[in-house]
């Protein structure tokens, strides 16, 4: 045995499978569209001094109340680890304050202050305005379509995953 490998046979061009361009790949376009859409929400949303995280645990405890930190991580699939320093950066903005629970002494309640329901509304303002320019290139028909699309594709995921 000489350690030399075999030759590798060129593959026959009938079995040649020609390159397809990046631009036609749907996980290519996703990818792409995702990270230009949260460059222009970390743009919109700077000023207010949140970014799109802090965002949506702002919206979610607007949307439902009372949650716990347990509660909001799971509605925005993070882990504890994760919720909990988002809530102390929100706390120390004094957007939202932590309780304990009066049911469950372990549990910490999270809910918002006056600030943090004024910072929601002016962050829902500038996210809706940067959407709207963000789908700009669509027609308004179009852009109606992507976003359905893309909420059947989400919540179908989250219907399988339970």
């Amino acid at each position: 045995m000489t350690g030399e490998r075999p030759p590798v046979p060129p593959v026959p061009p009938e079995r040649h499978v020609p390159p397809v361009p990046l631009e036609s790949r749907l996980g290519y376009l996703l990818k792409h569209a995702q990270q230009r859409l949260a460059r222009a929400s970390a743009a919109a949303l700077a000023p207010l001094g949140i970014d799109g995280h802090e965002l949506a645990v702002l919206a979610v405890l607007a949307a439902e109340y009372p949650l716990s930190q347990v509660e909001v991580a799971g509605r925005l699939g993070v882990d504890r680890t994760t919720m909990v320093a988002l809530v102390d950066g929100l706390e120390d903005q004094g957007l939202v304050e932590r309780r304990r629970s009066p049911a469950d002494r372990r549990k910490n309640i999270v809910e918002l202050t006056p600030e943090g329901r004024d910072c929601l509304g002016r962050a829902e303002r500038a996210r809706l305005a940067m959407e709207r320019r963000f789908l700009d290139p669509l027609d308004e028909e179009t852009a109606a379509a992507l976003v359905r699309a893309l909420r059947i594709l989400v919540v179908e995921e989250r219907r399988i995953a339970e």
